[in-house]
């Protein structure tokens, strides 16, 4: 009777780490997918956005960020940002074509995830918000 007692608290502990295990990977998973390591902002005119996958269908962006040299009158020095959209977003993926196409300066408002998952999209970066300016140049 005790073979019988010893087989089933073995039992009870292999189910009780298996269940720790599985726990501490869906915890650290959804830390992963959920969490935002930066929120933030960018500006700059939109140069692309695009449905890009074969398999998972994700929207990526590149904006031009403009920046400015150390002299006066310089001209801008060309700074490119990748940046992806979460298909839910359809009204921002929306507004990004339109700015895409205008050539209006906007204000990118993003939150950076921890990681990235092929399904998700090619950067860590993604936009929320679009905030047009209104000075298409």
């Amino acid at each position: 009777m005790s073979e019988v007692k010893s087989g089933s608290s073995f039992k009870k502990i292999i189910l009780f780490i298996t269940l720790i295990v599985v726990l501490i990977s869906a915890g650290v998973f959804s830390f992963y997918y959920f969490g935002a390591y930066e929120r933030g902002a960018m500006s700059g005119k939109v140069m692309r956005i695009a449905e890009k996958g074969v398999v998972f269908k994700t929207y990526e962006g590149k904006i031009n960020l403009e920046t400015f040299g150390a002299l006066k009158g310089a001209h801008p020095i060309q700074e490119v940002f990748d940046f992806s959209v979460e298909k839910s977003k359809t009204d921002v993926i929306k507004e990004l074509q339109e700015v895409a196409l205008s050539g209006e300066r906007v204000n990118l408002y993003y939150v950076k995830r921890y990681a990235k998952f092929v399904w998700r999209g090619e950067s860590q970066y993604f936009v929320e918000r679009v905030e047009r300016l209104g000075d298409p140049q």
